[in-house]
């Protein structure tokens, strides 16, 4: 084994070259599903939702777009990394996904936040942490450790020197090797020992091209204040729609998304063919309930006229329970009556479901207790809320899912 202080040595002296694995091994046809869903179905209980699913175990599975990579396959690679995308390709995930942040000279890279690579990259372990907006501070008795990086502190060249490592931050450390050593038991550095790759936006293009997947790109809202430099806003949604022009990319193939109402709108009013396929995210919030409408944010018929075609909450507003089932919520049924197609997220990212589910499974938490249950959600956003897709952290599972049920095939 690695002694930590040498892991986080070699992570900041030996970047892994980025154009030697994008010309690695070519992807098999063949979709690998591994251990983890037979795992889960093994756990259910007895009914008929275990039977069909068991009655598929010899199945030859194939990638399916109803699989959506999250950030590639982070329940245990490091994300948005050639590696992680490759895992979940090789998973069975149809469509891949690149959260778009920009750097200090304004080219677009992945990473899930433009303020996240003091827990998703070795930064820290390097000399560029001298440029980051919040530079360490160990914690102290009363305070908790303070650091931002920001991928606007660095340019992309610098981005490109950087490792990518499993998301995680300890705040309670008093030093950057503590810091940075802390993934979630549930989770692993198995997978991140020799570092992960990081890609700029056209790099996953190319990429997911290469697997003869679907994209989903995710424009981030910035951690600065925009203009940034004189870029603004549409400048930001316009360059990411152009580097799939540049690229070649038939639009029928992207799906671009943004939390950003305004951005949604930006591609469907300026974006052609691209804009038609926007997809507005929104998220549970305080006093949200998804059975009653006063306290939904979204008009679903105002979404609608505005040209939004796609909507993706997250999975704790599609759900609900009645007489202990887990079911469509009002909000799900409301969404599809306006005419708007459903996408969820995140599958299997809340770790085990020993207590409850967590924030992802709010509105059902209470039938919720162990890991099976993942195969009784995704059952209910696909048979009964009716989803295009669902976002996983580890695709196979959707994947599996999908086969199993001719979905999306």
């Amino acid at each position: 084994m690695i002694p930590k202080r040498s892991f986080f040595t070699a992570l900041a002296a030996s970047p892994v070259i980025l154009g030697a694995l994008m010309a690695g091994t070519a992807m098999a046809n063949t979709v690998e599903l591994g251990p983890r869903p037979f795992y889960l179905i093994d756990r259910m209980e007895a009914g008929p939702l275990k039977d069909k699913l068991a009655s598929c175990t010899g199945m030859e599975m194939q990638s399916s777009p109803f699989s959506i990579a999250h950030r590639g396959a982070p329940l245990m690679f490091p994300e948005h990394t050639v590696e992680s995308n490759r895992a979940a390709a090789r998973m069975g995930a149809g469509v891949m996904e690149c959260d778009v942040a920009f750097t200090a000279d304004k080219e677009l890279v992945c990473r899930h936040a433009q303020n996240d690579l003091h827990t998703t990259t070795n930064i820290l372990a390097t000399d560029l942490a001298a440029k980051c907006t919040v530079p360490f501070t160990g914690a102290t008795g009363t305070e908790e450790a303070q650091v931002e990086c920001r991928t606007s502190d660095i340019t992309l060249a610098e981005f490109k020197g950087l490792i990518g490592k499993m998301d995680a931050g300890n705040p309670e450390a008093t030093t950057v090797e503590d810091y940075m050593n802390a993934t979630a038991p549930w989770r692993t550095d198995l997978y991140s020992a020799m570092g992960g790759t990081l890609m700029t936006h056209a790099d996953s293009i190319a990429l997911f091209d290469e697997m003869d997947a679907q994209f989903t790109p995710e424009l981030k809202d910035p951690a600065v204040d925009m203009p940034f430099d004189g870029y603004t806003m549409d400048d930001y949604a316009h360059q990411m729609i152009e580097e799939y022009r540049v690229a070649g990319i038939d639009p029928a193939r992207v799906w671009p998304q943004s939390f950003n109402e305004d951005v949604v709108k930006y591609w469907i009013e300026n974006e052609g063919e691209f804009g038609a396929q926007a997809v507005f995210l929104v998220e549970w919030t305080d006093g949200f309930d998804e059975q009653d409408e006063t306290t939904w944010l979204q008009d679903f018929a105002a979404l609608k006229a505005d040209g939004v075609n796609y909507l993706a909450p997250s999975i704790n507003m599609l759900v609900t329970l009645e007489e202990g089932e887990i079911v469509a919520s009002a909000y799900a049924k409301a969404a599809k009556a306006a005419g708007l197609n459903l996408i969820a997220w995140t599958l299997e990212r809340s770790g085990p479901l020993m207590n409850g589910g967590g924030w992802y499974y709010e509105s059902v938490n209470e039938v919720i207790d162990n890991d099976a249950d993942y195969f009784e959600v995704l059952d209910a956003l696909a048979q009964d809320v009716g989803v295009q897709g669902v976002f996983s952290d580890w695709p196979a599972t959707v994947t599996y899912y999908a086969n199993c049920m001719g979905i999306g095939s």
